[in-house]
């Protein structure tokens, strides 16, 4: 293995940089997520099977060349994966990365933020110069070091997002389904028309790129997926809106908590402004209940220019975490 020279790397005695060596990896990244979680608040599970998974289904990306591994004595402590996606008709160049905190704040972040801006550089040189081109970095509140870390290196809040949650002890309020629509239980053979509905009904959304099959075929397999926790409204043969529930046991028990996620909540265009999206939210609560969950909760962007925000307040919701996209142009 051939180690990687960062020309901003910190003098750290027996710090090495290397590239991604597959499936042996998986492991150690694991464990890079666990020794970051507490610090970073992270309340999601994450395991070697979720990690597989993901790079079965990457877009954009090849990890043998657009990752970055940090290791001292042999022992990850740090990784970093760099991807390009089209998104509103700009080219956004994205980076992630975890570092243990006992080695923060030693210069060992700002080296792997420089190199991925290097590596997406590179990458962005070979595509189109007519549209628009940032680099992104996503960040939850409780990660205030690399936010002042991004702020330092010329990034600059784009978007904001809220995580909210609603205790199921709260009574609902009355949100009867607007007239022709009806809700029935979801068969296989209708999840594509479901899918592709709720990609169409994204599309005025910020940040939206469409579904590709490799999208799909990820989503499918997680451990979490359950068509049957879905509240999807048609008219007719015609699919008008949904809530793509699900329900995640692994992080419940791992947080000694019983939530259940209202998430993806949609309506295409021709049933909008008829409350239906409460009406479905409504029902999605109570399915919950009706499941013994104590709490619900989704996410949501801030600016959504269909009043999500004020939406998901009016039926009790209330903002558990805030998530910011940093973006800086890319010449």
């Amino acid at each position: 293995m051939q180690p990687i020279v960062l020309p901003d790397a910190p003098p750290i005695p027996r710090l090495i940089f290397r590239p991604f060596q597959g499936e042996s990896d998986y492991r150690e990244m694991v464990a890079v997520f666990e020794a970051s979680k507490e610090i970073d608040r992270f309340d999601w599970v994450i395991t070697v099977d979720d990690v597989r998974r993901e790079f079965d289904h990457l877009n954009n990306c090849d990890p043998y060349r657009d990752m970055l591994v940090a290791e001292i004595d042999g022992c990850m402590i740090a990784y970093s994966r760099a991807w390009w996606e089209e998104s509103d008709g700009d080219r956004i160049y994205t980076f992630i990365g975890l570092l243990v905190p006992a080695w923060r704040r030693k210069g060992i972040g700002r080296a792997m933020i420089r190199h991925a801006e290097r590596r997406l550089r590179k990458i962005a040189r070979e595509h189109s110069t007519e549209v628009p081109k940032y680099l992104q970095r996503g960040v939850v509140d409780s990660e205030a070091g690399l936010e002042v870390l991004l702020r330092n290196e010329g990034y600059e809040p784009a978007r904001y997002g809220f995580s909210m949650v609603r205790s199921t002890s709260q009574p609902l309020p009355e949100a009867p389904l607007p007239e022709r629509l009806e809700v029935h239980p979801v068969r296989d053979e209708d999840l594509r028309r479901i899918i592709e509905a709720s990609d169409e009904a994204f599309r005025d959304h910020w940040g939206y790129r469409p579904l590709t099959e490799n999208d799909i075929q990820h989503w499918m397999s997680d451990r979490a997926f359950d068509p049957s926790l879905w509240q999807v409204a048609w008219e007719g043969n015609q699919v008008a809106g949904g809530v793509l529930g699900y329900l995640d046991q692994a992080e419940n028990e791992a947080q000694g908590r019983k939530r259940g996620y209202t998430e993806c909540v949609w309506v295409r265009r021709p049933w909008r402004r008829r409350g239906l999206a409460r009406a479905l939210l409504v029902r999605s609560i109570a399915m919950f209940v009706e499941m013994g969950m104590e709490e619900t909760a989704l996410g949501v962007d801030t600016q959504n220019p269909h009043g999500a925000l004020r939406l998901y307040e009016s039926v009790g919701y209330q903002v558990e975490r805030r998530h910011t996209t940093y973006r800086k142009p890319l010449a």
